[in-house]
């Protein structure tokens, strides 16, 4: 099944950088279902919740936009052409620099702010846009 980002490729548009949210942003919901399971079985709730937010995030820059999907039945996505993208904030905790992961927040042209929460490698995902803009600079 092909993803989201696949999906909505046009043409001349290809894939530089593809991520997800890290695993250990899930932790807090596996530990709850750790916790509930004897509870008529919620624990599993929990768990189903955690896989399918993390099975259902998708983030990628391409050498034309970036991209990010959230959700499954109710579906959530950013999509900012690379040209519009002003900065990308990264936030991480001390539990995100141990484990690799953290907060973005990718900011356009006038006021738009656009958070992506429990990102993996968000450093490296900064700098797949920054070079994806040079290259888009470099050729105009």
């Amino acid at each position: 099944m092909a993803s989201y980002v696949h999906k909505t490729l046009i043409a001349g548009e290809h894939i530089l950088y593809e991520t997800k949210i890290s695993q250990w942003t899930q932790l807090p919901m596996v530990l709850l279902g750790v916790i509930l399971l004897p509870v008529f079985g919620i624990g599993l709730i929990c768990w189903i919740i955690a896989y399918v937010r993390y099975k259902t995030t998708e983030m990628a820059v391409t050498n034309k936009r970036v991209v990010a999907k959230f959700g499954f039945i109710g579906r959530r996505t950013i999509e900012m052409n690379l040209s519009k993208v002003v900065t990308i904030e990264v936030s991480q905790g001390i539990l995100g620099r141990i484990f690799g992961f953290g907060s973005l927040i990718v900011s356009g042209s006038g006021v738009t702010q656009e958070p992506v929460p429990g990102v993996e490698n968000p450093m490296e995902f900064r700098r797949q846009v920054m070079e994806a803009q040079d290259c888009l600079q470099s050729r105009a």
